[in-house]
């Protein structure tokens, strides 16, 4: 890289991102680099990277670019891949806003996990159209510190593990993913999420992202969390016939999640854009 790569810094409910504006998709990103920015004492620091790619010039998104413009290029904090992220889409359309791409209303954007449909409110908020659950009867125990926990297989285009506990304490650290049996459900990995009670409607999370240890907030953990809720509670729409809405409790905030009759599931919540700047090419390069 021979010129300074231009990024923004972003967060919803506190999970933050590196956004890297390329349209053209012309800047290479091999895992050590994003590792490299996403690096919280070396570098810029995020729990991942938003790369900003007009979706016609992406391979991976050429076949949805008469639907979305934009493509969501979603890569963790070790530099893996990632199919979706429900708090990075919030700043990936409130980025496009800042950048005078979109205005407020509704904006598709492309992602691995499919089109998703966000709707940027004049109040600040940003709620995502992320889908239908899908919930695979296999399902693994996750344990930490000598206790056991049956978790829920949800999958919201990324996998998810969903664990119902007496405290968040019961956690642990976090540090490092969690145990679980039988590995062979999640061939690619899982992230795991801890849920605890707060009242009715209400339930409060932590959780181990896959590839980037815990975060303050994940928006399809969020969303697994209250689909499995609703079962647990005997509240599936699409038996009752009526919409299920949680509060769920980030450790970065709140995020209010509605599964509607027909299996579609809104998340609204915060998006923030906090800084922008360069990257010199010799320290990334380096």
């Amino acid at each position: 890289m021979t010129s300074p790569l231009a990024f923004l810094k972003g967060h919803g409910t506190e999970n933050d991102f590196v956004i890297l504006p390329d349209p053209e998709n012309a800047v290479d990103l091999p895992p050590a680099v994003v590792a490299r920015l996403c690096d919280r004492r070396a570098g810029i620091g995020g729990d991942g990277v938003l790369h900003v790619v007009r979706s016609a010039a992406h391979p991976e998104a050429k076949h949805l670019a008469d639907e979305a413009e934009w493509f969501m290029d979603y890569r963790n904090a070790d530099g893996s891949v990632a199919e979706m992220c429900g708090n990075g889409v919030r700043v990936f359309a409130r980025y496009l806003q800042h950048a005078g791409h979109v205005t407020a209303g509704e904006v598709p954007v492309a992602t691995r996990g499919g089109i998703k449909h966000v709707h940027l409110d004049k109040n600040g908020s940003v709620t995502v159209r992320m889908g239908k659950a899908v919930l695979p009867e296999a399902g693994v125990t996750v344990t930490v510190d000598g206790r056991s926990w049956p978790a829920r297989n949800v999958n919201m285009g990324n996998p998810h593990a969903v664990a119902f506990v007496e405290s968040l304490d019961h956690a642990g650290s976090l540090d490092a993913e969690p145990p679980y049996e039988p590995a062979a459900v999640y061939p690619e990995g899982v992230n795991i999420e801890f849920v605890a009670d707060r009242g009715p409607r209400h339930v409060a999370m932590r959780v181990h992202e896959r590839g980037a240890a815990e975060t303050r907030s994940c928006g399809t953990g969020a969303c697994a969390v209250a689909v499995a809720t609703a079962r647990r509670d005997g509240a599936d729409p699409a038996v009752t016939g009526m919409p299920a809405t949680y509060t769920v409790d980030v450790l970065g905030g709140t995020l209010v999640i509605t599964e509607h009759p027909d299996g579609e599931i809104e998340m609204t919540g915060p998006a923030v854009i906090v800084a922008e700047g360069t990257v010199e090419p010799t320290w990334l390069d380096a």
